[in-house]
């Protein structure tokens, strides 16, 4: 194992640099994200948000830099060491990323059939309860097709939660919902919080959505810490950028460029009916860096 230096929190980067060819991603990056508290990342598409998550589970290695869990640098983990530290985070992908052809009892059964040795009622009991906890009840028959937007991602972050993960990745949790159903799944991004004690790191365009659940704002821009802090401190920064952002007036200068294409970002709607994305294993791994290059 090694020990990281500086920063405390429960998942730390330092110093983190990413590129993709020529464009860079992540430049220098160093954060730490406290326990039990949740953090909001936003910032323009190609900022490299997507690309941050990706390296807090291992799915992606800096080019430069160190990230950290707990006391564990996962950067240098193989696979095998990996899988101690990914079942301890969940993952809630931008689409849900639910298998069409299971219920949403086997959805959410998956990482209980794959990592852990419960029998078929003790996971029936833990399916039931954390629908429970996402005020989805009675709901384990019945097909994904058969669900609404706010009910598939209340399926999705039930999923995320039946490991009971210590952290959960929220990557723009309420995109494509109504101002009510996103709302509930603000109010949900809280209570997970405040009830288990989990850190959230929330990847998010929604200000209304951010403000709502932040505990802390950090925004990236050109790859870079540009402000982090609690959210009202964000209307008071002098970076012409933020300003941008925060009043939606479009300015050329502030494109960040391609870094976040649809190879970089989490979403799989189109291999949302793989289970290698959630065994997270060797094949996963290959399959990634494949697409990356």
């Amino acid at each position: 194992m090694v020990q990281a230096t500086g920063q405390s929190g429960i998942v730390r980067l330092e110093g983190v640099c990413k590129r993709f060819g020529t464009q860079v991603v992540l430049d220098g990056v160093t954060l730490a994200f406290e326990e039990a508290k949740t953090t909001v990342v936003m910032g323009p598409s190609g900022c490299g948000k997507s690309v941050m998550l990706k390296h807090i589970v291992g799915l992606l290695r800096p080019d430069a830099g160190a990230v950290y869990f707990g006391d564990t640098r996962v950067d240098q983990l193989d696979e095998d060491e990996l899988a101690p530290v990914r079942l301890q985070i969940g993952l809630v992908f931008q689409m849900g990323a639910l298998f069409d052809s299971m219920s949403v009892e086997d959805n959410i059964a998956f990482p209980l059939i794959e990592h852990t040795k419960l029998t078929p009622a003790q996971r029936r009991e833990r399916i039931a309860e954390v629908l429970e906890t996402v005020d989805l009840q009675g709901v384990q028959l019945k097909l994904p097709s058969q669900l609404s937007g706010g009910q598939r991602k209340r399926v999705a972050i039930a999923r995320a939660l039946v490991m009971r993960p210590r952290v959960i990745l929220f990557d723009e949790p309420t995109t494509g919902l109504d101002p009510i159903r996103s709302a509930g799944i603000d109010d949900l991004i809280v209570r997970l919080r405040e009830k288990f004690n989990v850190t959230n790191i929330v990847v998010t365009h929604d200000l209304a959505s951010a403000k709502h659940v932040a505990d802390r704002v950090v925004m990236l821009l050109g790859g870079k810490v540009a402000a982090d802090g609690p959210f009202d401190n964000l209307a008071r920064s002098e970076d012409a950028r933020i300003q941008h952002f925060l009043t939606g007036t479009y300015c050329a200068d502030d494109e960040p460029g391609m870094a976040e294409t649809e190879k970089s970002s989490l979403r799989v709607e189109e291999d949302a009916a793989n289970p290698r994305m959630f065994k997270r294993g060797k094949a996963a791994r290959t399959t990634q860096e494949k697409s990356e290059s």
